[in-house]
């Protein structure tokens, strides 16, 4: 690990934070995704002789996203982020559940944050969501698990968006 590692440090200095080019238009929010993520990162590791790879692996009928830092060397550095997706068998959730993984992976392998890291609303308690909240989500095309970052869902909440999905 001694040539990966070196070559890491050298990387990490580098490396930017990204930016925070696309909107979320439910939570109206901006954010880095996924290609924001790949501009800050991928540049500084290959000037330093690691490329990235990120493929798909099922372990035990469980899908994960597998980080892998490989220097030039041949020593490499991994890490695994499980998928999820809110809706079994839909081709966009799942791939929505790749991009999330390989973003959150990629940023924890390289030991970056990005700007919208807010130490603050960690530690506030989510508000719940109402039926109002609910249909605003639907509308947006917001997924459960989007809603459920942001609110307090309770199990009837859940079951009224889940009808409005039907």
């Amino acid at each position: 690990m001694k040539n990966i590692a070196t070559a890491l440090v050298k990387a990490q200095l580098e490396m930017t934070t990204p930016k925070k080019g696309s909107v979320n238009p439910f939570y109206k929010n901006k954010y880095a995704d996924l290609n924001d993520v790949l501009e800050a990162i991928v540049p500084a590791l290959n000037n330093n002789g690691i490329v990235l790879l990120q493929p798909l692996v099922n372990i035990e009928g469980k899908n994960f996203v597998k980080t892998v830092l490989m220097h030039e060397s041949g020593e490499t550095f991994e890490s695994l982020a499980e998928i999820f997706c809110a809706k079994q068998n839909d081709a966009q959730a799942y791939g929505s559940g790749i991009s999330y993984a390989r973003r959150y992976s990629l940023s924890s392998i390289c030991g970056i944050g990005s700007e919208d890291d807010d130490a603050q609303k960690a530690v506030q308690p989510k508000p719940n969501a109402t039926k109002e909240v609910m249909q605003k989500a639907h509308n947006a095309k917001a997924t459960l698990q989007q809603i459920k970052s942001k609110y307090s869902v309770t199990p009837e909440m859940e079951q009224f968006f889940n009808t409005l999905n039907k």
